[in-house]
């Protein structure tokens, strides 16, 4: 449940179109929904505009199908990430509702439910190189489904600088910028140094040897001497995709 259905409810008691007790019917389900594998927090979005994303990774295809069927229960989207592409496909033939993103390694539903216009602004995702479009396409879909209008330059990085001056018009409508890098991650503070926006490091775990799987990337973003940028832990575009989310949610 989201804000407006939580507005719906209380106008249509107020005006009597809904009993008391109906509405605390519609209610019950704010509480902690408890299955056999999980316990799901349907009231999230309320508290904190984001709702509850479930992370697939170790979880079997079957406790996935249960999570899921109790998601697309609810008015709101349903979005399962770290998906692997054979368990998205026993959990997508038993629930035919949800569509899987191989890239992203997303399941997503409900989509109906996406919000029409959640964002102040534009939402600008930028990859150093093809091999971190993965991770950024995880920030992608998250974002669309959290209701944001979101637009991608990748394979954009250092080694090729003028690949990303070409498109400074479209860094500076950016209201928020996400920006994917691996190897010595030195894309998000070129970007910083070029925009107004507050941009969010991604390093990613692609890279030879002293990479250190992502975490010479995640060095060089911590150390940056660039203003403006925050950075989120390795290869994690969802977690990026939430923090653009609040920084570019409208406010009431």
């Amino acid at each position: 449940m989201n804000d407006s259905q939580l507005k719906n409810i209380l106008h249509l008691v107020r005006q009597g179109g809904l009993s008391p007790e109906d509405a605390l019917d519609q209610l019950r389900s704010l509480s902690v929904e408890v299955l056999d594998c999980a316990r799901l927090d349907h009231h999230r979005t309320l508290r904190t505009g984001i709702p509850e994303v479930i992370f697939g990774e170790n979880k079997s295809s079957d406790q996935l199908v249960e999570i899921l069927s109790a998601m697309l229960r609810q008015q709101n989207v349903a979005l399962a990430t770290r998906v692997d592409k054979e368990k998205a496909a026993i959990v997508t033939k038993a629930l035919p509702a949800l569509r899987y993103h191989q890239q992203a390694r997303i399941i997503t539903g409900n989509d109906e439910f996406i919000p029409s216009d959640s964002g102040q602004g534009l939402t600008v995702i930028v990859t150093a190189g093809t091999s971190d479009i993965p991770v950024a396409e995880e920030a992608r879909i998250t974002m669309q489904w959290y209701g944001h209008p979101v637009e991608t330059l990748y394979d954009a990085g250092v080694a090729g600088i003028h690949r990303l001056l070409a498109h400074q018009e479209t860094l500076h409508r950016a209201a928020v910028i996400i920006v994917v890098a691996g190897m010595e991650g030195a894309l998000p503070s070129v970007v910083a140094g070029l925009v107004s926006a507050p941009v969010i490091g991604v390093p990613s775990s692609v890279g030879y040897g002293t990479g250190a799987g992502g975490f010479s990337a995640l060095l060089g973003m911590l150390n940056s001497c660039a203003p403006g940028i925050a950075v989120v832990n390795i290869d994690n575009g969802f977690g990026a995709a939430c923090m653009a989310a609040a920084i570019n949610r409208k406010k009431d």
